[in-house]
């Protein structure tokens, strides 16, 4: 989990980094929620927002949903329930998700566990898929080696220090010749891109 202290802060954030889930304050210094919303929205991202405020005028309320808020609650609030709104919105969201993802001419079917690149299947380790699959969700954004870690100890083993950097070798070595590239950012993780 992230947060930011002012609005300026949080929509760097929402451009620099992944997340699940977008809970909004309305009233922030720098750069209100409204403003933070409609940047985000105008970028092309779907993720889920959930307005949390103080603001209960219905005004408020009618303008969040509008403008692209997927939940809106006001406090004071009771903790289950805002527990119960963030686990629908990211159901909700992870349901809408596709079974096949793209970038560039690679192509990976989340349900068959296959990936192609220009319509040539690629053979890929159960992890190297998973590591692809958590690129693939995230492109064109920075993922830090931090969640492809999560993603990758799901069973609860540790992973070597150097278990990500080898995967991702893998994976370029697997896709080199094609149309996407994964780029390393140094200390902030990695990024897959079409070139």
């Amino acid at each position: 989990m992230d947060w930011a202290n002012d609005g300026l802060d949080a929509d760097h954030m929402l451009i620099s980094s992944y997340c699940d889930l977008v809970i909004l304050d309305l009233s922030l210094p720098k750069i209100d929620g409204f403003e933070i919303l409609a940047r985000l929205r105008r970028r092309g991202s779907k993720v889920p927002v959930l307005i949390l405020t103080a603001r209960d005028a219905m005004e408020s309320r009618v303008t969040g949903l509008d403008m692209g808020a997927d939940d809106y609650l006001t406090k004071p609030f009771d903790l289950r329930e805002l527990e119960a709104r963030v686990r629908a919105l990211i159901r909700r969201g992870q349901s809408g998700m596709g079974a096949q993802l793209k970038c560039g001419k690679l192509t990976l079917d989340t349900v068959g566990r296959q990936a192609s690149l220009a319509d040539v299947l690629i053979d890929f380790s159960a992890r190297e898929l998973c590591v692809l699959e958590t690129l693939m969700l995230r492109a064109g954004k920075v993922v830090g080696k931090d969640l492809l870690g999560e993603q990758l100890s799901t069973s609860g083993e540790e992973l070597s220090s150097n278990a990500i950097e080898v995967y991702v070798h893998r994976l370029r070595r697997k896709l080199d010749g094609g149309d996407v590239n994964i780029r390393t950012l140094r200390g902030l993780g990695y990024m897959l891109e079409k070139q």
